[in-house]
C-alpha cells in the first residue's frame, strides 16, 4: 500500500514539474505578443503604401492621361471658337466643368503623399474611378447624338 501511494505521489510530482516547465514565462510571452503585434502593424503599413515602382508607374500613367484630357479640352474650346456660330451655352458650360474636373484631378495627384499614413488602395481606386468618369464625359461630349 505504501508502495502504491509513493508511486502515485512520485508520478504527481513528476507531472507537476513537467507541466510547469513547459509553460512559457511571462517575459517570453509578452515579447512574443509584441513581435506579433509589430508584424501586424508592418503588414498594414505595407498594404497602405505603394511601392516606389508602382507609385511611379501610376503617376506617369495618370500624368499622361491628364495631359491628353487637357489637349482634348483645348481642342474643344478652339473648335467652339472657330465655328463662328453661336454655340450652345450648355455646351460651353460642359466644357468648363470638364476643364475644372481635370484640374482637380491634377491637384489631387500632386497633393497625394505616398507614405504609411495614406491609404494607397483606396486612393488608387477612387482616383481611377474619377479619371475614367472624366474620360467618358469627354467622349460623350464629342459624340454627336443626331438621329
Amino acid at each position: 500500500m505504501k508502495k502504491i501511494i509513493f508511486t502515485l505521489a512520485f508520478t504527481a510530482l513528476i507531472s507537476g514539474i513537467v507541466l510547469t516547465s513547459c509553460k512559457p514565462s511571462n517575459k517570453e510571452e509578452t515579447e512574443s505578443q509584441e513581435k506579433v503585434q509589430e508584424a501586424r502593424e508592418n503588414l498594414v503599413v505595407a498594404k497602405k503604401a505603394a511601392s516606389d515602382e508602382e507609385w511611379k508607374a501610376f503617376e506617369e500613367n495618370t500624368d499622361s492621361i491628364i495631359n491628353e484630357n487637357e489637349i482634348q479640352i483645348t481642342e474643344l474650346k478652339l473648335r467652339m471658337k472657330k465655328t463662328g456660330k453661336s454655340i450652345d451655352a450648355n455646351y460651353k458650360k460642359n466644357i468648363d466643368v470638364l476643364d475644372k474636373k481635370n484640374k482637380e484631378l491634377k491637384a489631387r495627384m500632386d497633393m497625394y503623399k505616398n507614405d504609411a499614413n495614406s491609404d494607397w488602395q483606396s486612393f488608387k481606386r477612387e482616383f481611377k474611378h474619377d479619371k475614367d468618369e472624366l474620360g467618358q464625359a469627354l467622349k460623350d461630349l464629342t459624340v454627336k447624338n443626331t438621329k
